[in-house]
């Protein structure tokens, strides 16, 4: 199940995660962010 959540980043952090998109290499800013923190979560 996935939960919707909401939060607050800076304007040039949303510009890298678009720039990412736009590459294809994420689907959408939801995909970059579980992204993330998987690889958070392996690298503790």
């Amino acid at each position: 199940m996935k939960y919707k959540i909401s939060i607050s980043v800076e304007e040039d952090t949303i510009r890298k995660i678009q720039d990412c998109m736009r590459t294809g290499r994420f689907r959408n800013k939801s995909h970059f962010v579980e992204s993330a923190i998987k690889r958070f979560r392996e690298a503790e």
